[in-house]
Parts: structure tokens; sequence; C-alpha cells
């Protein structure tokens, strides 16, 4: 009897279910919550498609809804595109008919490729919304995207549908060069502030030429792009001192990714290189972020490279990777790089003064290295002539953020003056005498901590409780700082005067 009982019910519950199909629902009353009210897409260039972005809606209701219809504002005429629990509806801008189960939520993803013209002439916005019904129930959220126009230089494509190459380290790339008589760019030589470059593949600075940055310059580099100067070409980097934190008058560089999530993502592209007999560089105020490496230097035609007040930072393997050159450097900062902040290899000359040289990668090697030789260069040895070290910081999160790989075939010729310097393990090692070796080292702090305001974001400025206040020497100073703040007397180390921190971290 138990049995049949047993099968009874089972038949009762069999048939109940039956009557009732997997999508029973009731109308959508305008109930529906979302997530946020406004999805913001970040900025995005002209024709470039933006990130995908998320909506989340929920039914909050004991009752499996029915939605009439999702769709854009604007209808098909819509710039932005989604998809609705992974459905695309009529290309990806109406969907009928979306079931919403009781107590239960669906995901909507988001993206837009629009034109600077079609976003308000006045604020560069351009604005829809989702509609969820219509009538009574409708709800809207609304959608924001700013839109920059830009200058877009690439290669050419070739009639055989490969892309217009250059020659890099005897290897072709794709990539371009830089035309003065461009007929729709007019002299891709001059950057100006009027309206960001994009550049993708390798822009090639040609021989005998020089491109210049002027003041307030944005460039944008695609993922595996760069900027590449020729045998005896030049580039002057011409940014001044900015008043505010949009660096409104810094030259920058940095990935074409405009989103929030990758404003500190390394390697988001490839280098600036200054080719071996390249000629006559100066760079002045010039941030860059986000490259292999900052920026490659293989000077060989004994000009001097001036690089000034000048922040490079999160390389996924150098800020400055120099071979055999001839560097001044004054007010420079670097922080965050894969391998080593400062690399000087091959030999050369260099002169640093009040430069802050600091490495938090987690794997990295060093903040500063020297070397007077190159692996499978001829000859492997090259003589390190000068490398000179004023009212510096070399600091970071290793045990030792200091390096010198000297070959005693040639030349290694270093000096470091007044410099707060990371070194903590005990060496016998006589190049690493840092209290009794007055011939390389003068005035050094060691293994104290420079107290800087936020590591995390780049900010190395110090205060008065920092190990490197007032430590300088008078005789190295250079009278305004990175940031064109004056110095005192004595001098603050590194590129930054000191002052009070913000109150809030």
């Amino acid at each position: 009897m138990r049995q049949y009982f047993i099968l009874f019910i089972f038949g009762f519950l069999l048939a109940f279910s039956s009557c009732r199909t997997d999508f029973d629902t009731v109308a959508s009353s305008g109930d529906l919550k979302f997530s946020k009210d406004t999805v913001y897409l970040d900025t995005v260039f002209k024709n470039i498609g933006s990130s995908t972005y998320q909506l989340k809606v929920y039914n909050k209701s004991k009752n499996d809804i029915s939605i009439p219809t999702v769709q854009f504002k604007k209808g098909l005429s819509s710039k932005y595109r989604m998809t609705v629990d992974g459905m695309t509806g009529n290309n990806g801008k109406i969907f009928n008919n979306v079931t919403l189960l009781a107590k239960d939520s669906l995901y909507i993803f988001i993206e837009t490729t629009a034109d600077i013209t079609d976003a308000n002439p006045t604020d560069f916005l351009y604005t829809d919304e989702i509609q969820f019904d219509s009538g009574a129930n409708l709800q809207e959220v609304a959608l924001v995207t700013l839109i920059q126009d830009a200058v877009f230089l690439y290669p050419k494509q070739n009639a055989d549908g490969t892309k217009e190459k250059i020659k890099i380290d005897g290897k072709d790339v794709d990539g371009f060069y830089l035309n003065e008589n461009d007929p729709v760019n007019g002299n891709e030589l001059i950057f100006t502030k009027q309206k960001p470059y994009v550049i993708y593949g390798y822009a090639g600075v040609p021989e005998n030429k020089t491109v210049t940055f002027e003041a307030g310059a944005r460039v944008f580099f695609h993922a595996s792009s760069g900027l590449y100067v020729d045998n005896k070409a030049s580039l002057q980097i011409n940014g001044t001192t900015s008043t505010t934190e949009k660096l409104e008058n810094e030259v920058v560089f940095e990935g074409d990714r405009l989103e929030s999530l990758y404003d500190d993502i390394p390697g988001q592209w490839k280098s600036v290189i200054l080719s071996s007999g390249s000629t006559n560089h100066t760079i002045n105020h010039l941030t860059l972020k986000n490259a292999i490496t900052g920026l490659d230097i293989r000077n060989q035609d004994n000009t001097t490279i001036q690089i000034k007040n000048t922040q490079i930072y999160n390389c996924a393997e150098y800020g400055i990777l120099a071979q055999n050159a001839r560097i001044n450097g004054e007010n420079i900062a670097i922080s965050y790089a894969g391998l080593a902040s400062l690399s000087c290899v091959y030999g050369g000359n260099y002169i640093f003064t009040h430069c802050t040289f600091n490495n938090n990668w987690p794997s990295a090697q060093f903040a500063l290295n020297l070397s007077n030789s190159l692996a499978g260069a001829t000859p492997e040895t090259n003589p390190l002539t000068q490398a000179t070290f004023n009212n510096c910081i070399i600091y970071g999160s290793n045990t030792n953020e200091f390096n010198l790989d000297k070959n005693t075939s040639a030349a290694f010729v270093y000096q470091l003056n007044n410099c707060l310097l990371k070194f903590s393990s005990s060496s016998t090692n006589p190049d690493y005498q840092f209290t009794k070796d007055p011939t390389h080292y003068n005035q050094i702090i060691l293994n104290q901590s420079p107290k800087f305001f936020n590591v995390s974001q780049n900010k190395l400025n110090i205060d008065n409780t920092s190990a490197a206040f007032a430590k300088g020497n008078q005789d190295y100073i250079i009278p305004l700082d990175i940031i064109g703040a004056t110095r005192t007397s004595p001098p603050d180390l590194g590129a930054y005067q000191s002052a009070a921190f913000p109150k809030s971290k």
C-alpha cells in the first residue's frame, strides 16, 4: 500500500507541475532595481571601440516577470550596443519579452563606438538611455561617454595587404616615418596640444630630422607601438611647469587605453628608442608611463642627452635603459620597473642630480644598475668614464637597490655624493664600502626611509620627517625641483622639495 501511495503522490506532483510552463510570467510593473542609475563608459577616442561595461538588473518581487522591451532610447541609430543575459537581440539595440525570474537578476553588457560628430559639441559627451518597458512602467538607465577627437598616425596598408615597415635593430617592424608634409596631418614632426595623438606601430623620425613635442602635447601609444628616433635624427620634448594636477603643460606619453582600470598597468606599449647615432636630444617635463621600457637610449655620437623634470612610472622592464650613452639628468623621478628603474650598461658618461630612483616592483632587480659590459656586444666591454649621482635617492622594497656590474677589462668610474641609498646586506666587496671609500662615496645615508607620500600612486614627494630632508649638498643644488618649487638651503635629496603632505592620504 505504501508503494502505491508514494506513486500516487509522485504522479500528482508531476501532473501539477506539467500544468505550469517554465516561463509562466506576469507583465513587468516598473519595479525593477538596478546596480547603478547611470553607466559611465570611460573616455574613448573617436571611432575606437570602448571596453565592456556592466549593468545588473534585479527583480525583487515574488513573481517571474516578462519585460516587454529593453532598448536604447535612440533605437537602432544608437552608437551603443548591448547584450542582455547573453542575447544579442536586434543588432544589440532592441530586445523583446525579456524574462526575469522572481528574486533573480540579469546582466547587461554595454559597449560603444562613436565619432566626435556624434557627441554634444559643447562638452563632447555622447549619451543615451536604456529603456525598460514603456508608458507608466517605463524605467531608464542613463549612459554617458566622453568622445575625444584625435590625430591618428599609423602604418599604411600596402596593395598586397601587408603593413608599412621600418627597420629597428635590423628587423622589419610595423611602422612608418613621420612626414613633415603629410597631406592630411600637415607637419607630423611637430606635436601640439590642439588634439591628442594616437600612434599605431612605431612612429619613426627620419635621418637629419627633428621631432618636437610642444608643451601640453598628449601622445597615446597602441599596443606594440612606440617612437623611434633614427640615425642623425633628434628628439625635442619642450614641456613646461604645470600649475594643476592635470599637468596641462607637461608632455605625456602613455598607452591608448583610457579606462581608469588601465591607469597603472605596465607594458601597454613598447618604448621611446633613441637609436645609436641619433643626436642632440633634450627632454623637459615629460611624464611617461606604462611602457615596456620608457626611454631606450643608445646614443653613441658623443652628444649629451639632457633629461630634466621628467617622471617615468610603471614600466614592465626599465624606466631608462642607457647603452653607452651620455646623459645629464636633473629632477628625474622613476618608480616601479620590472627589472630596474635606471640601468646604465655598456659604459657611457652620466651625471644625475636631484633624482629619485625608486623601485617597489615585487620581483624587480634594482632601482639603479651600472655596468661597463653587454653580453653579445663587440667588444663586450666599453668604458664607463663617469657615473656621478648628486643629492639623489636610490630606494625601493628590495634588500639592495644598487648594483655595480664591473668588468675589469674597461674603465669603471663612479661616485655618489650626498645620496640616500638602500643597501641592507653586509658586503666585503670593496665596491660597496659606503662609509670607508671616499673616492666613490661621500655623505651616504644608508637604509633610512625617505617616507614617500604614496609609493603605490607614484607620489614620491617627501615632508620634513624624511631622512632625505635637508641632507643635500648646496654645491649640487638645482634651484627649482621637478614641479617648479624653490629649493631651500641645504636642499632636500631627490627630485622633490619637501612640503607638508595633504591631509587626506
